[in-house]
Formats: C-alpha cells, sequence, structure tokens
C-alpha cells in the first residue's frame, strides 16, 4: 500500500512539473512584448513603364510618343511593428527617397526634375509561426505618399528645358512578403519585398510657358535587408 502511495505521489508530482512547465513556457509567450522594429536598407526599384505626358499644343511630344522614367534610389528605412495577435501583425512603414525624373521617347534625355517622396506606409500582416527562428510573412495594406523638395530640371535639350514642376500627392496600395530569422528571443535578421501601386498625377511648364500634364506611374518594388529587435 505504502509503495502504491509513493508511486501515486511521484506520478501526482511528475503532472504538476509538466503543468507548470507549460504554464511558464506559456507565459513567457504571452510576456513578449508585442512591439518589434527594424531597420533596413532599401533599394528602390520605379517600374515606370505607362506614364503619361500631354505637352499642350505638342501631340507630337505627347504620349504615345513620349515617357517618364524615374531613377532608382537606395536609402535607410525604419519601421515599427504591433503583433495584435501571435499571428497578426501592424506595421508602420517610415522613411524617404529621392528621384530623378527624365523623359523618354520623343523627350529623351530631357532632364525634368527631381523630387523626394514620403511614403508612410501601413500594412497589415500574417505571420507564420509554425518554422522556429524562421519567421516568414505576408502583408497587404496604404500608403499615402507626400512629395516634396521638388525642383524642375531647367537644362534645355533640343530646344526645351522644364521650369516648373509638381507632384501631386496620392494613395496607394502595397502588398509585401517577407522573413525574420530570430537568432533569440530578441534579435534577428530580415529581408523583404514590397510592391507599392503609386501613380501621382503632375503638372510641369516647359520653356516658362507650355503647360505640360499626365501621370507618373512609379508602382517601385521596394527591395530590403536589416536588422529586426523584438522588445
Amino acid at each position: 500500500m505504502q509503495r502504491v502511495s509513493v508511486a501515486g505521489a511521484m506520478v501526482a508530482a511528475a503532472l504538476m512539473a509538466c503543468s507548470f512547465g507549460q504554464a511558464a513556457k506559456a507565459d513567457d509567450t504571452e510576456s513578449q512584448s508585442p512591439w518589434q522594429v527594424r531597420v533596413r536598407a532599401l533599394g528602390v526599384l520605379p517600374a515606370s513603364s505607362g506614364s503619361t505626358v500631354n505637352v499642350q499644343g505638342g501631340p507630337a511630344l505627347s504620349t504615345p510618343n513620349s515617357s517618364l522614367s524615374i531613377g532608382n534610389s537606395i536609402v535607410p528605412e525604419v519601421d515599427i511593428s504591433y503583433y495584435i495577435t501571435r499571428n497578426v501583425a501592424a506595421e508602420l512603414i517610415l522613411g524617404v527617397t529621392p528621384h530623378n525624373i527624365t523623359g523618354s521617347g520623343a523627350l529623351a534625355n530631357l532632364n525634368i526634375g527631381k523630387a523626394w517622396l514620403l511614403p508612410p506606409t501601413l500594412l497589415a500582416q500574417w505571420h507564420f509561426t509554425d518554422f522556429g527562428a524562421f519567421k516568414p510573412y505576408i502583408g497587404i495594406g496604404l500608403n499615402y505618399t507626400i512629395f516634396f523638395g521638388q525642383s524642375a530640371g531647367y537644362t534645355p535639350t533640343n530646344g526645351l528645358g522644364v521650369t516648373n514642376l509638381s507632384l501631386n500627392n496620392t494613395v496607394g496600395g502595397a502588398v509585401q512578403v517577407g522573413f525574420d530569422y530570430m537568432f533569440d528571443k530578441h534579435w534577428g535578421v530580415n529581408f523583404d519585398v514590397k510592391k507599392f501601386i503609386l501613380r501621382p498625377t503632375y503638372n510641369a511648364t516647359v520653356n516658362g510657358t507650355i503647360p505640360v500634364s499626365g501621370t507618373a506611374v512609379i508602382d517601385p518594388w521596394i527591395i530590403g535587408a536589416g536588422v529586426t529587435y523584438r522588445f
């Protein structure tokens, strides 16, 4: 009888220890901060095909005979994530990018100007959590792009020079796929690819008198790599 009682006590103790271990593990997961930050280097690669140019009184210089070409950019970026659940997070992306704009087709090599873009973007993400340290995710969201520091090219090409340039702020969509690889509870590395739909309208003036308008199809691919820190 005593042996049975001792065996029963040992089984009960083992069950309690197991239960305590599972509870501690759950508490560990739940106690992890929902906040996360990343610092990345980004390559911003506009896909400017499809941009339109309407030169008043100049159909030979207008679309489909001409378009815009928007230069690539490499910039730093910071994003902040908040985990609503273990799998669902919201991510806010903050960064600015400079771009040069030139003409193509009938306006080839015309220096149209340059502008800085501030595209704060909010994404809803789904994080896959069944792969250990490898943590892939997908996201979808919206951006509101603000254009600032705009300046016209001025440099004449074939008798044409852009003397005024204004791009209009716009709302666009964004999709995302990426992963974090976590070395421990806090630190990891990140790789991320986004596609923005970004198509602002613009107005310009050539030679101080000729109005030009159209849509700049920027639609950049944004490829980033950096460091992750989970609080």
